[in-house]
């Protein structure tokens, strides 16, 4: 049995219940502080806190007291895929220091400029973790701590796409059967790296009344995309990307180089319209003076749960031409194209603009070009 003492993310009792396995009423956490220490958000945020030395500080945290080994391993999964590490360390409970177990910053794991505060953390990001934990403490006594951590940011993302989920959509002609109807008998993550399936053996509702038999079906776990073509309604011109896919190619495409509008998923705790701006911006240097929504929508509801956020972004757009684009720290190879409005319809005549988002976003803009381009 052994004291650890927590802070930030992992204070918040509702989330150390599911890394602990616990029921949330069954924890006893008694208040402690971390001497000479003080919170601060991780770089990148990802909603993190990080202890960091600071003469004369006083980080508020909790003491868990005879914490079991299977507990304490589990905490240190969790911990692990956020980047700390359990160390000893100074802490103070009722007024006397001594030692305890306490998930400090792993090595490589940066501390921002910005204190890290609770307030401001339960709004943005407590429902997100526990959605996170969900999916990381499954993968419990399945892979470490450090392959977890390379994880985190997807699962992250999974989170927010299903957080983004439930408020669901309209049912007026659609059934309104809610989504507790359908019996799950069993899921599994056959495949669980930068991307993620699941299997699952379920039942599900009729539309004569009755219950289907048990099926097994199978669903690619993606997350929500912002994407956005960018046009200048004064040149009426168009700037879409081009870049090699795993889809035509995995398909036998003799050409696996598609044109589509920018696009890019949503970070964890991000919306798909700041989305949107700042994948403009890192793809093709262009900033958004504003975004017009065109729709929201599943890409392919049979076997992904991905999302598109789907908008047109107005701006100023350079002379025709060929540019580059992307970020090399995620291995972007992007070349840019400007063309004329017609000259991008005519891709759609011709099959060469053969992606759905950029199909989609010309044809709305079609539609919509004349109010565009009497308001610029």
């Amino acid at each position: 049995m052994t004291d650890v003492v927590v802070y930030g993310p992992l204070r918040h009792s509702a989330l150390l219940a599911r890394v602990l396995g616990v029921p949330e009423a069954e924890l006893t956490l008694r208040p402690a502080t971390l001497p000479d220490r003080a919170l601060q958000v991780a770089e990148p945020d990802d909603g993190t806190a990080l202890a960091v030395a600071r003469e004369g500080a006083a980080a508020p945290a909790a003491l868990l007291a005879g914490l079991s080994r299977d507990r304490q391993d589990r905490l240190a999964f969790f911990a692990g895929g956020m980047g700390l590490e359990l160390r000893r360390a100074t802490v103070e409970v009722s007024g006397a220091r001594t030692e305890a177990l306490v998930p400090l910053p792993a090595e490589g794991r940066r501390a921002g400029a910005s204190p890290w505060r609770e307030q401001a953390w339960r709004p943005r990001w407590a429902a997100l973790w526990l959605r996170a934990a969900d999916e990381a403490m499954g993968y419990h006594g399945r892979f470490s701590a450090d392959a977890l951590a390379r994880r985190m940011p997807m699962i992250l993302a999974r989170a927010n796409s299903r957080l983004a989920a439930s408020g669901g959509a309209p049912a007026q002609v659609r059934s309104a059967t809610p989504a507790d109807s359908v019996e799950v008998l069993s899921v599994e993550s056959p495949h669980a790296e930068y991307f993620v399936t699941r299997a699952y053996d379920l039942r599900h509702p009729t539309f004569d009344g009755g219950t289907g038999e048990a099926v097994r079906r199978e669903v690619f776990v993606a997350m929500d995309a912002a994407i956005v073509l960018p046009y200048d309604p004064g040149r009426d011109r168009v700037l879409m990307v081009e870049q090699f896919r795993m889809g035509p190619f995995g398909r036998g495409d003799p050409r696996p180089w598609t044109l589509e509008p920018v696009a890019g998923r949503v970070d964890p705790g991000e919306t798909p319209e700041a989305a949107a701006r700042r994948e403009c911006l890192e793809e093709t240097g262009v900033a958004l003076d504003r975004l017009e929504p065109i729709a929201k929508y599943y890409c392919s509801p049979g076997c992904s749960t991905e999302f598109f956020h789907n908008f047109v972004g107005i701006c100023a757009l350079p002379e025709t031409a060929k540019g580059q684009g992307g970020l090399a720290t995620e291995h972007e190879d992007i070349r840019t194209h400007v063309l004329e409005f017609e000259a991008a319809m005519e891709l759609v005549a011709s099959g060469e603009a053969n992606v759905g988002p950029l199909v989609m976003a010309l044809i709305w803009l079609s539609r919509e070009r004349a109010r565009l381009r009497a308001a610029a």
